[in-house]
């Protein structure tokens, strides 16, 4: 703090304050954990003023009820109609942006994974609004997609505007997101284990204090506000018998069966509305009318669902009801998202969990009596593990949703089989499936962006010695004035390339010094283009087996030349600062 006071004493203007203040960031990691601590509060204003415009927007559906899925009946003109006005405007809103060439939001994940933590706050702020306006007129998708893109953006803004490094913007965006999942379920545990598992991509511990600050903050803040839930009182056994374990691995898997179905689906259903309803703009008010439809048969379907979750927690639907509001739910947030509506499957994983822990224990019944509140505590951690790929992430979050610390190994058993059922028949979670889609290879948030970025163009040497294909080699031994370079690219006629040349092919005997250049050389036409990242580089080298390459344009000018040794050792110095921001290294000092 004293230095902090002595930099503002000697720097008298606001842009030379925040020159200061970037300097210390860069240098004491204790500014970084104030950073992460104002990024948290943030999130929490954020995911209150969220969640306060939402539940307002609700009243459209259910006069003085603010909670949808708590609903026993719903008007069927309300139902009909509300989901239906929502879904013009957000129509007419994509429509809108798509006539302006809007660019496609970057979210939290890809932002880490390609971009070192940059993302647009506009675009945030837009993907927001269409959570809010998705959710508030009914629609069966989540707000945890505004949640996180907003919070994340405000820490990547903070970064950004300080121009800190790339690991700690990376870090912000997680604390971003911490913050805003942290306080939405009222669980920073949890909070900061999404950021871990997801966003950040790791777990290290030098980052866990500035990712469970932002957890906390935002939390502390939600409380304030006072848009928060009581807690869920249940009646858990505290007792459970061994043979039950296998029967809750047997509940893991048929989790992650009914997961896959679900993201699967949702990408089906995109596909049926974009060849069935070619009006991008139209798309989501067809969604909104057969989403309201399913609303009119149970309200359950309506919203995020959890205030249904909360309730099949403390009393569990019976078989049949259970699948019913299964295939209800599982259907009407399948619509949503193929629509177009914005929005996320977290908050509806967790109630379709419920419903299908409920129905397995029915369906066990005449094996083992297993107990209703069990089953569907650990089929909404299952099913969601499937669904958001974040095992550790889960786990915390249902023992601190149920504060039922004796059931920690049971979840953790449902949530660990789901993951590994998952990962084994599909490979994805809902983020990355819908990357997936979009030709993205992305699997978690790790960054890989620098892959990427490191091209061609920025490695290859373009101080180049040329001669023309028809040189002899005896000629060519004379022509570099007592030097003789290691490699020589060779041009024909209209100055085009037509091979590269190790030199020491042109010093040996046994070479005719009559002969041409041309024939020393391979004709297969294997180049670089100089907007290839260094990954396709280094296959390149794998497939030629060549020392060396040259980069040429689309019109076969040599532009430069580029060797597998330097290659090799960029890919290695990248790796290496890779591994030590995995194991926070670079936050360690």
């Amino acid at each position: 703090m004293t230095a902090l006071l002595e930099h503002l004493r000697s720097h008298k203007t606001p842009d030379r304050w925040f020159a200061a203040l970037r300097a210390l960031v860069r240098t004491d990691s204790l500014w970084l954990l104030v950073l992460a601590a104002i990024t948290g509060v943030l999130a929490g204003l954020a995911v209150s003023l969220i969640t306060f415009a939402t539940l307002l927007a609700h009243n459209l559906l259910a006069p003085g009820y603010k909670r949808l899925s708590g609903l026993e009946h719903v008007a069927p003109w309300r139902a009909l109609l509300v989901p239906v006005i929502g879904g013009l405007l957000l129509g007419l809103w994509h429509y809108t942006l798509q006539r302006h060439n809007r660019h496609r939001p970057v979210d939290p994940i890809e932002a880490n994974a390609l971009h070192g933590g940059r993302m647009s706050l506009w675009d945030s702020l837009i993907v927001t609004g269409q959570t809010i306006l998705s959710n508030g007129c009914g629609i069966s998708l989540g707000l945890e997609a505004g949640f996180t893109q907003i919070g994340a953006a405000f820490g990547s803004r903070i970064g950004r505007n300080l121009r800190m490094h790339r690991a700690d913007v990376r870090l912000l965006v997680g604390c971003g997101a911490a913050g805003a999942i942290g306080s939405a379920f009222d669980a920073p545990l949890a909070g900061a284990f999404y950021a871990f598992e997801l966003i950040i991509g790791s777990y290290a511990f030098p980052l866990l204090a500035p990712v469970a600050c932002a957890s906390l903050c935002a939390l502390a803040v939600v409380h304030l506000t006072g848009e928060t839930l009581p807690a869920i009182t249940m009646t858990i056994p505290q007792d459970i018998p061994p043979l039950a374990y296998l029967f809750l691995g047997v509940l893991g898997g048929v989790s992650a069966l009914i997961g896959v179905a679900l993201m699967k689906s949702s990408a089906y259903a995109e596909q049926i509305f974009a060849a069935c309803i070619k009006p991008l703009w139209l798309r989501p008010m067809v969604g909104g009318l057969l989403v309201g439809g399913l609303a009119i048969i149970s309200p359950t379907v309506l919203s995020s669902g959890h205030i249904a979750m909360r309730a099949g927690l403390i009393s569990p639907p019976v078989l049949w009801a259970a699948l019913g509001l299964l295939l209800l739910k599982a259907a009407a947030s399948t619509l949503s998202i193929g629509s177009g509506f914005r929005g996320g499957l977290f908050f509806a994983s967790l109630y379709l969990g419920v419903l299908t822990g409920a129905a397995f224990a029915s369906v066990v019944a005449p094996v083992m009596d297993l107990p209703l509140e069990l089953c569907t505590v650990a089929g909404m951690c299952a099913l969601a593990t499937a669904v958001i790929g974040g095992p550790l992430t889960m786990i915390l979050l249902t023992l601190e949703t149920t504060h039922c610390a004796n059931l920690t190994a049971a979840v953790a058993l449902a949530a660990l089989v789901a993951s590994f059922t998952v990962k084994r028949i599909f490979g994805y979670s809902f983020a990355t499936w819908r990357f997936h889609l979009r030709g993205e290879n992305i699997r978690s948030g790790v960054d890989v962006g620098w892959m990427r970025t490191l091209t061609v163009s920025r490695m290859m040497r373009t101080e180049l010695d040329m001669l023309a294909a028809d040189t002899t080699v005896a000629t060519a031994r004379t022509s570099f004035a007592g030097r003789m370079p290691r490699y020589i690219v060779l041009h024909n006629s209209q100055n085009h390339y037509a091979g590269l040349l190790e030199s020491n092919l042109i010093q040996s005997i046994t070479i005719a010094p009559d002969q041409p250049l041309s024939a020393l050389v391979d004709h297969d036409g294997e180049v670089l283009s100089p907007e290839f990242s260094i990954g396709h580089a280094v296959a390149a080298f794998e497939r030629t087996a060549r020392p060396a390459l040259a980069v040429t344009d689309r019109d076969g000018h040599v532009l430069g030349i580029l060797s597998e040794r330097y290659v090799l050792r960029r890919y290695a110095e990248e790796l290496e600062r890779t591994r030590r921001e995995l194991a926070g290294e670079k936050h360690g000092k």
